[in-house]
């Protein structure tokens, strides 16, 4: 079986998104993708850093830095948090079904 692992984040991605996962649809082609926002609209999955712990953390380096701490000496961290998200409805569509075990790891599952 072929699949796709789709990493577009910027404007292009983003704007296009239902398009791209209704083309992943189409040629029944599972596809991973970067961002939750692609499950939304269509896509099968999407496994990532949680963008808003990322977020979170970010604004305390940024209250170091606002407190007189050099960027250089501040370690550089990986992400911590991570976010599953599932749509089971492209699933069907494209023939696959997702095991239980699987299902009940993700964060949300859009049904």
């Amino acid at each position: 079986m072929d699949a796709v692992i789709m990493n577009i984040s910027g404007p292009i991605g983003l704007n296009n998104r239902k398009e791209i996962a209704e083309l992943a649809v189409k040629h029944r082609l599972p596809a991973i993708h970067g961002l939750r926002e692609y499950v939304e609209a269509g896509g099968l999955m999407n496994y990532a850093a949680d963008l808003s712990d990322s977020d979170r953390r970010a604004a305390i380096y940024v209250d170091k830095i606002l407190k007189g701490a050099k960027p250089a000496d501040l370690p550089v961290e990986q992400a911590m948090k991570f976010e599953f998200n599932v749509n089971l409805k492209a699933a069907k569509a494209i023939g696959l079904t997702i095991p239980l075990n699987v299902l009940v790891r993700a964060d949300q599952v859009i049904r």
